[in-house]
């Protein structure tokens, strides 16, 4: 029966450099490896990762040790990405609240849509709910709408298809019928647009920015999609 109290060995340089590659966020460059190491040279920490890398090849792994950037990466096989795309259609079904699910089909469906129209159809403000599925990336900023106060326009993006298993947007489920979206103040016609402005100028215009603003959510572009 083995001591609890024994020490467990030191871990090899091998070891601590796959370490390394797995808590590194940028690509390890043989010369930080040799520093942390206290390697006479950046030839002998390409030795290392060289000698890691074997022991991928020969063991049935799924991570492999990729080049990229003047540095290594510990990244997962092509071949097991295919499961690595299910889990995250499934953490970020599990993530997405109801309010977010219907915002979502909003804009599937109508391809691109301002947040004023998203709060006519789903009678609430969606301000929380965009900002949220903006940081996921799941949508993403397409422009602006030309209407009165210029609302953002929203879209889907990759991940969006990616998390729910679609090649594009004509793969979502058809509906019966047409999403109407009610009519909104800041479309009304222009004659009744500039009628309110000329009467109430800084209320027009406070009213416009209440209801139009987008929020911090829609101040930026997402990368991805």
């Amino acid at each position: 029966m083995s001591d609890p109290s024994a020490k467990s060995p030191a871990p090899s340089p091998v070891e601590i450099v796959e370490a390394m590659l797995f808590a590194s966020d940028t690509p390890l460059e043989p010369e930080r490896m040799r520093e942390v190491l206290g390697l006479p040279d950046a030839a002998s920490a390409r030795a290392l990762v060289d000698e890691l890398r074997a022991r991928y090849d020969t063991s049935s792994r799924g991570l492999a040790i990729s080049e990229a950037g003047g540095g290594y990466r510990l990244v997962t096989r092509a071949d097991v990405a295919p499961w690595l795309v299910r889990l995250a259609r499934v953490r970020t079904r599990a993530r997405l609240s109801r309010p977010a699910l219907e915002t979502l089909a909003i804009i599937g469906y109508r391809h691109q849509v301002s947040r004023p129209e998203i709060d006519a159809i789903r009678g609430v403000n969606s301000e929380g709910v965009i900002d949220n599925l903006l940081e996921k990336r799941l949508i993403r900023v397409a422009g602006r709408k030309d209407a009165p106060g210029r609302p953002f326009m929203y879209e889907t993006t990759k991940e969006f298809l990616v998390a729910f298993g679609l090649r594009d947007l004509a793969d979502l489920p058809r509906v019966d019928g047409e999403l109407v979206v009610p009519e909104i103040a800041g479309d009304a016609a222009p004659e009744a647009a500039d009628a309110a402005s000329d009467d109430t100028p800084e209320m027009a215009n406070a009213e416009a920015q209440t209801e139009q603003d987008p929020g911090a959510g829609g101040s930026h572009l997402p990368a991805g999609g």
